[in-house]
């Protein structure tokens, strides 16, 4: 009986292998699995916030973002800390940002946010509010 032998596989290469794969898998997970939500886009950078009007900004996140679970601030002028209505946008990952009448200067918006999976960002986005030229 002619038996036929079968290559020995060593716990090093079993276990290089199977790193290999692990890695692969979650290089081919979408995009709502990364750990953390991250701005990709933000109405701020196309849209200039007027003076003297309310105005909504549109945060993109790259993943799910709980709401409930999220705090946006309006930075202004000494370190004013004041908290703004937010809301969910039209798809996954947009937020709505409601920005008080704003007079011309420096702000920023600070955010935290918790994504879908539970993982907390947190970031600032400085702005200036100027008169139309």
């Amino acid at each position: 009986m002619n038996s036929m032998r079968l290559p020995m596989i060593t716990t090093r290469a079993f276990s290089t292998a199977a790193l290999c794969a692990v890695l692969t898998l979650a290089a081919a997970l979408p995009e709502q699995a990364q750990a953390h939500a991250v701005v990709t886009e933000s109405s701020l950078r196309t849209t200039p916030i007027p003076v003297g009007k309310a105005t909504e900004v549109i945060l993109y996140f790259n993943s799910g973002i709980e709401l409930a679970l999220s705090r946006v601030y309006l930075v202004s002028a000494g370190d004013v800390y004041q908290p703004v209505e937010i809301n969910n946008g039209k798809k996954p990952g947009e937020m709505l940002i409601h920005l008080p009448a704003l007079a011309e200067g420096d702000y920023a918006i600070k955010y935290k946010v918790f994504a879908a999976d539970g993982h907390l960002t947190e970031d600032v986005l400085r702005f200036h509010v100027a008169p139309k030229r």
